[in-house]
């Protein structure tokens, strides 16, 4: 087979962006992706004339995604929603303003959690200590209504539901940010716009793109020698990126000549959520275009009130229950969230024109959490030199699409580093 410097693994965000930066620097790269279309979990899908992602997407300005699509020259098209949000609780929802000003709320807690707000603001987020977030919150406030308000907002910034497991640093960067005006973007057309523009930039800096191209094995002897592929096809080769997940990687090695991917396979945590995304035909309760669940681990959004994910504006609607770390009964998920959208959107079964359900949806394959013994893993696998790692798993203090951007960066930066001087591990912040 034609021969390259780097061979990625895995054609999500973290893989394009690791191509991109390995291409303009010089370097011939192939990109490998076993399914029919890059993109990975970032892809949409048209239904009906709507734009559906898969689960309700956003941008957070001042982010890795943010950054580095800019300096890729990636335009980012959309609209930012409003803080009027509404929350759900007692099976009832209410207006954020209204429910602060009810009964609900002691003056303690508005108190409370105003300080809590304005603190978020200010938060030097490297100076909290490694500890859960349920002990951050537990210490910082005192009042049970307004830890439920402030246990949801960090549920709808992570998209995980996991306190107890959660480091409080990570968590708090990434929602502090959210506290800033139009600090989030909804991508105007859904993600797929995004992903066909890094596509385009791949291909216009020289990357190989192969589609239906399934790696099956890397080979090794302490250094990176050959991948191997499904169709029996051998491809010769010193620097390989594995933007998989942990276990896809481990499995690729035979689960031998790296204790560092074994250990980082049986450590992960993976997220998942049920996820309900609906284009509808009008909506009965349009002012409830966001409600943030507190006594239910759910969210709603209606995003095209921001921008446009359908050709005639049909309102295009997500709802997501956050699963943490464990899988739950599809069926039951399901009747769970129409449920939730009976007191949201009443009537909304009469006005459906398309749907797309996806129960137990893997939201990252790991995160920032007590008991990970490599705090900021990779990018590069200690045992086995010319390989590294990269994906949202691989976060030295991102979350989601933003560790997987950050990651493929920073998996980029240290083969070229590699191939100059040697590439160490530990943590690197990136920084356009």
């Amino acid at each position: 087979m034609k021969q390259f410097d780097v061979a990625i693994i895995g054609g999500g965000i973290a893989g394009l962006v690791a191509a991109i930066d390995l291409a303009q620097a010089g370097k011939s790269v192939v990109l490998l992706e076993k399914s029919s279309q890059f993109g990975g979990r970032a892809i949409s899908v048209k239904k009906n004339g709507a734009t559906f992602d898969q689960g309700a997407h956003a941008i957070i300005r001042g982010g890795a995604v943010d950054e580095i699509f800019q300096d890729l020259g990636i335009r980012m098209e959309g609209g930012s929603p409003s803080a009027n949000i509404s929350f759900l609780w007692n099976n009832q929802v209410s207006h954020i303003f209204r429910f602060f000003f009810s009964q609900n709320l002691r003056w303690l807690g508005k108190i409370e959690f105003f300080k809590f707000y304005n603190k978020l603001t200010k938060i030097d987020a490297d100076s909290v200590p490694a500890i859960s977030l349920r002990s951050w919150l537990e210490q910082e406030i005192r009042d049970p209504m307004t830890r439920h308000i402030a246990y949801a907002m960090f549920r709808v910034s992570s998209y995980l539901h996991a306190p107890d497991h959660q480091l409080a640093g990570p968590a708090l960067r990434s929602i502090a940010r959210t506290t800033k005006k139009n600090s989030i973007i909804y991508v105007q057309d859904g993600w797929q716009t995004l992903i066909d523009q890094l596509y385009e930039k791949a291909v216009q800096s020289g990357v190989s793109m192969m589609i239906r191209k399934n790696v099956t094995q890397i080979k090794h002897d302490g250094a990176v020698r050959k991948i191997r592929f499904a169709d029996g096809q051998e491809m010769d080769i010193t620097h390989v990126i594995s933007a998989t997940p942990p276990a896809v990687t481990s499995r690729l090695l035979e689960d031998e000549g790296s204790k560092s991917v074994l250990r980082w396979k049986e450590q992960a945590r993976v997220i998942k959520a049920a996820s309900l995304t609906l284009s509808l035909k009008r909506l009965s309760a349009p002012d409830h275009f966001a409600v943030l669940g507190v006594d239910q681990p759910i969210y709603f959004v209606n995003q095209s009130k921001f921008t446009r994910l359908s050709e005639d504006d049909t309102p295009v609607v997500n709802i997501v229950k956050y699963n943490g770390t464990g899988g739950t009964d599809p069926k039951t998920d399901e009747r769970f969230l129409k449920q939730m959208l009976d007191l949201i959107q009443p009537g909304w079964q009469e006005e459906v024109v398309a749907k797309q359900y996806l129960p137990n949806m893997v939201v990252a394959y790991d995160y920032m959490h007590l008991g990970r013994e490599d705090r900021f893993p990779g990018p590069a696998v200690p045992e086995i030199a010319g390989l590294y790692v990269a994906g949202e798993w691989v976060s030295h203090g991102e979350q989601l699409a933003d560790a997987a951007a950050a990651s493929g960066r920073r998996a980029a930066r240290c083969v070229l580093k590699d191939m100059e001087a040697g590439c160490k591990g530990g943590r690197e912040t990136i920084v356009v």
